[in-house]
């Protein structure tokens, strides 16, 4: 009896867990709320059947990586960009920023990189200690290097970045308070409640399955 009763509460934790798990890929914040949603995207979504995502009637903008550090283009960047622009989603490019090189080198990189598109979305860049480089600049340094790729950026595209922070990364270099540009601000589930200026676009889940990509994906919100 005591092994039916622990197969029996086994298999109802699984049947909770799958569904849990079936919630979380398709929760998204509500519509209401926030009609203008989309994802963020690099090589690690494989694939991307850019048509099917359009057909989704779900997905308003994609913001797409194009480049990290100085010297660094995603794999993928070209085809999505096209992709995305086939299907007639609204497109960005994004810059995933290293704390080990300097800003103009990163800028030169970005700008080579992503063509300058009519309707294209504001470049953003993406500030975050994952992933990143293990030197940690003091926060002045820093600033100076991120403003040197801010200026040349918006000179080329005519338009002002979009600043990707992370809060532990914002905690440590105090980014929303020193740098006067719009937030995307990393904050699962719930709305962020951090930040020197309220978001501008909130990053509230990465792991939401959206049609024409494998596996899961970064989902965003704009402010109304």
């Amino acid at each position: 009896m005591t092994a039916r009763r622990a197969a029996i509460g086994a298999l109802v934790l699984a049947m909770l867990g799958l569904l849990v798990w079936l919630y979380a890929i398709h929760w998204k914040p509500s519509e209401a709320s926030y009609p203008r949603q989309g994802i963020d995207v690099s090589h690690h979504q494989g694939a991307i059947d850019w048509l099917a995502v359009a057909e989704s009637d779900e997905v308003d903008f994609a913001y797409i990586k194009a480049t990290e550090g100085g010297d660094h283009r995603d794999r993928r960047f070209a085809s999505n960009w096209a992709g995305a622009g086939s299907a007639a989603i609204a497109r960005g490019a994004y810059h995933f920023f290293t704390l080990c090189t300097p800003g103009d080198v990163q800028a030169r990189n970005f700008i080579a990189t992503v063509p300058k598109t009519p309707l294209m979305l504001p470049p953003a860049i993406d500030l975050e200690f994952g992933g990143n480089c293990a030197a940690r600049p003091s926060p002045d340094a820093l600033v100076v290097e991120l403003m040197i790729f801010i200026r040349a950026v918006e000179a080329q595209y005519g338009q002002q970045v979009v600043l990707y922070l992370t809060r532990e990364f914002d905690a440590g270099y105090a980014i929303s308070e020193r740098v006067p540009r719009r937030l995307w601000l990393r904050s699962l589930i719930r709305e962020p409640g951090w930040g020197a200026r309220p978001w501008s676009i909130w990053q509230a889940s990465s792991f939401r399955s959206v049609a024409g990509i494998k596996g899961g994906v970064d989902w965003n919100v704009e402010r109304p």
